[in-house]
């Protein structure tokens, strides 16, 4: 049997600073995900940072999953495996005074 996937790019070409947070992403049929977030040029970041995958049973009420995406400062890509996460998904965070990041962010799911 092959195994349904879909990728979904839920920011493009978006620049963050200060607290973000991606559109939610409904993924309920989904068994796994893995984020990518790609760092397009180079950023400002000060120190280690990290976006937070959060999970929702309705897409208004999150809650911190646990799982972290690590920021690149300079341009690449970095990433996070996401189990067991009901039926909305999406990533959060804050960035430092004056710390931006320009960034698309993917979703890929599996069945």
């Amino acid at each position: 049997m092959i195994r349904r996937s879909h990728t979904a790019v839920v920011e493009r070409n978006v620049r963050w600073a200060e607290a973000f947070a991606t559109e939610p992403y409904e993924a309920a049929w989904a068994s796994e995900a893995v984020v990518f977030v790609r760092t397009l040029e180079p950023g400002t970041l000060r120190a280690k940072a990290a976006a937070r995958v959060q999970i929702s049973p309705d897409g208004v009420r999150w809650v911190d999953e646990g799982t972290t995406v690590p920021l690149r400062a300079e341009p690449g890509v970095t990433f996070g495996r996401v189990r067991h996460f009901g039926g909305w998904l999406r990533l959060v965070g804050d960035l430092g005074p004056g710390e931006v990041l320009t960034v698309i962010v993917y979703l890929v799911l599996k069945e």
